[in-house]
């Protein structure tokens, strides 16, 4: 499909907010409405600034994917549609590679000498605004980001703090994981159940992966912070009886002939050695290419454990576009991070490289809900995801985890030990590193 089909959406190109001091002040805005052609026309012409445009620098970091002539160079194509229809800034961009991911080191290492916007996946929230690198967004730009996504997307960049609950970015898609599948092996009724596909071909799954180990703990009871996920102080509960019934689980799974340890390169087996696999939307391209007619994809399945169905939960949050709370250019680097997160820049975004939008517009078009791959992964956010906890206690949680899936892969997690290594591991959980 191609989101070009999608009729002009209005965007707020011209929106203003400004944040000082982790407060944010709305200011006036008007309202333009362009469209993904519009773009692709405005990025060859010369922008022609009135004679007494400001002159304004702007820093912006993305990945290196975003930046690549290769993938459409999407970053710096909307930036110079910025620039086009803003005749009254004379802007010069200056560009990063930085990726969402590694957004949380690379920024707070020296805010003020970092970029004015930047990309950033949202568990790194609180370590963003702690370094006073991630501005709170009020005004239009607040309103922007409730009107067009739903209630979990606002959710995962919004923070409370003494003085209530605050916006600290522009989402542009969600971040999950769920099931790629092949449709000449696996049946619709079957991809419900993990049980039932390992009886008809080979499932990959990264289980030292501490991105995906948590989903079969979280399945059968386990808690992080609380019910939803805030309460730091309630920890991590993988523990007790149930703890110990998933790692048997698990034990069997890792035995089960038909089943893959995916180290990171099994996905390429995908339609030949292996029927499904687990990752996402950044994998479609190698995936889709090898399935070719029989390509799948679905929410997560559910496991049996002691006899009774568990639904496997993936951890799910956004990815967005921050503002630099150090920006000298405030109002114009609100401005483009809600233009970068526009209805049309999040579809040509998905043109260029699969980046499945999290417009709630977008999202609603007929020809968008018939893409199994972002019908899979919106199912998964919705349905069979826990919000991924941005808590700062959370940092502890990676590396023991990580552990305990390879300690089970090798085998010095068993039948026999379990309930010790279980209640070791999640003490493990629940212990900072540097205490």
């Amino acid at each position: 499909m191609t989101f070009k089909k999608i009729g002009a959406f209005a965007l707020t190109g011209m929106m203003a907010v400004s944040a000082f001091s982790g407060f944010a002040m709305a200011e006036e805005t008007t309202e333009e409405a362009t469209s993904v052609e519009a773009v692709e026309e405005l990025v060859f012409e010369v922008a022609e600034n009135n004679d007494d445009a400001e002159e304004i620098t702007l820093t912006v970091w993305g990945p290196a994917e975003d930046q690549s002539s290769e993938n459409g160079a999407w970053l710096k194509k909307w930036c110079q549609a910025f620039d086009n229809e803003h005749p009254e800034y004379a802007i010069t961009f200056e560009y990063g590679v930085c990726s969402e991911g590694d957004a949380g080191k690379t920024v707070v290492q020296d805010p003020s000498a970092s970029a004015d916007v930047y990309f950033y996946a949202n568990d790194q929230i609180n370590t963003l605004i702690d370094a006073g690198a991630l501005a709170q967004l009020g005004g239009d730009a607040e309103a922007y980001v409730k009107e067009t996504n739903s209630e979990a997307i606002v959710k995962s960049v919004t923070v409370e703090d003494e003085y209530g609950e605050g916006i600290y970015g522009i989402p542009f898609t969600t971040n999950t994981w769920f099931m790629f599948y092949d449709t000449s092996v696996y049946s619709e009724e079957d991809i419900k159940s993990l049980d039932t596909m390992l009886e008809k071909g080979k499932v990959a799954f990264p289980i030292q992966n501490s991105w995906y180990i948590a989903s079969f703990f979280v399945a059968n009871g386990g808690t992080m912070f609380g019910e939803d996920g805030t309460d730091e102080e309630a920890g991590i509960d993988f523990g007790g009886d149930k703890g110990v019934a998933v790692t048997n689980y698990l034990i069997d799974l890792v035995a089960n002939e038909n089943f893959v340890v995916d180290d990171g390169d099994d996905i390429a087996g995908i339609g030949d050695t292996i029927s499904a696999c687990f990752s996402g939307s950044w994998d479609y391209g190698v995936i889709s290419e090898a399935l070719g007619e029989n390509f799948g994809a679905a929410k997560l399945p559910s496991i049996t454990i002691d006899g009774e169905e568990k639904q496997l939960k993936a951890f799910a949050g956004s990815k967005a576009i921050g503002v630099n709370a150090m920006s000298e250019n405030m109002k114009v680097a609100v401005e483009l991070a809600m233009y970068l997160g526009s209805a049309e820049a999040q579809a040509d975004h998905y043109e260029l490289r699969s980046i499945i939008p999290c417009n709630t517009e977008l999202l609603a078009d007929e020809e968008v809900q018939k893409d199994a791959m972002v019908v899979a992964q919106n199912s998964t956010f919705d349905e069979t995801s826990i919000m991924q906890p941005f808590v700062g206690k959370m940092a502890d949680y990676w590396t023991p985890a990580e552990n305990f899936g390879k300690s089970i892969v090798n085998g010095e997690v068993t039948k026999e030990n379990a309930a010790e290594m279980v209640e070791e591991f999640n003490t493990s959980l629940n212990s900072s590193v540097i205490e």
